[in-house]
């Protein structure tokens, strides 16, 4: 009898397995459907409908065409260089005010815990007005600094390096101190090499946000020179709007990066999210 049950045992989770399976199958399909559509629209014949066949007479011309047509050279470099300057701030930024939020005793710690969650509850849009004045009065509109400066400081950042900073046991923190090593250096070769996995979770996450970030170009810049992709790629689509196969081009030229990107970190992407907020 212990045995029937036993086996009955095995044959459910055995199921359970096996639809857990098929679900997540469906789920990836959902999700890459839409992509694979691109791809395979930006390497058939000019004029052609996205189809999810592949049609006779691939090719590169595509995507020849649409770098030239889009000058995404330069959308390139500045979104690059904005997205690594804010992912940089943004990084240093959490990393100071994180430790300080999980290892440092002063009065009204939670409350500013609280705000920095606040934070995170208002939409950046709301904000907008209030940041076009004051970079108008520092003049910086029409500069990389109106790309840069208004999600230089995040609160999801913060919050992230915060929670990560007290999974750390304060033993080796002690120790540390103990060899004579003051906050400073503790936060350098302690906390921050033992944070790796949330920091390149907090670096996918803003790197991810600012290239794809349509709204701060389109609203705190006129100049051509300070084209982003995502602005670029606004402004190709309104000129060929009926030329699909050169269309998905340029969207798999913006995407590209990206997926890239994610593919080298995932494994520290992974662990830093499944890792984080859990206290040994």
């Amino acid at each position: 009898m212990p045995k029937k049950i036993f086996n009955n045992g095995t044959t459910s989770e055995s199921t359970l397995e096996v639809v857990n399976l098929v679900v997540l199958l469906l789920g990836a399909v959902l999700v890459l459907l839409p992509l694979g559509i691109v791809f395979l629209t930006s390497f058939a014949p000019p004029r052609a409908t996205p189809a999810l066949i592949p049609q006779k007479g691939w090719s590169l011309t595509n995507y020849q065409d649409a770098w030239q047509r889009g000058k995404f050279l330069l959308a390139f470099a500045n979104s690059t260089l904005v997205a690594l300057a804010v992912t940089a701030l943004q990084i240093a930024s959490a990393a100071l005010a994180g430790y300080a939020l999980a290892r440092l005793k002063f009065r009204g710690r939670q409350a500013l815990l609280l705000i920095v969650l606040a934070t995170l509850v208002i939409p950046f849009q709301l904000l907008v007005i209030p940041i076009f004045l004051v970079l108008k009065w520092g003049y910086l509109i029409n500069t990389y600094g109106a790309l840069i400066l208004p999600t230089a400081v995040n609160g999801f950042g913060i919050f992230l390096l915060r929670q990560y900073f007290l999974t750390i046991p304060i033993e080796l923190e002690e120790a540390a101190a103990l060899d004579g090593a003051n906050r400073w250096q503790i936060l350098w070769r302690v906390m921050l090499p033992l944070s790796r996995p949330a920091l390149v979770t907090l670096f996918l996450f803003t790197f991810i946000g600012e290239w794809n970030d349509l709204f701060k170009p389109l609203v705190f810049t006129t100049r051509p020179e300070l084209r982003t992709v995502q602005l670029a790629l606004a402004e190709f689509q309104e000129q060929f709007t009926n030329n699909w196969p050169l269309l998905m081009a340029a969207v798999a030229i913006a995407t590209i990066p990206i997926v890239v990107l994610f593919l080298f970190g995932q494994r520290q992407f992974i662990r830093g999210i499944a890792t984080t907020g859990i206290k040994n």
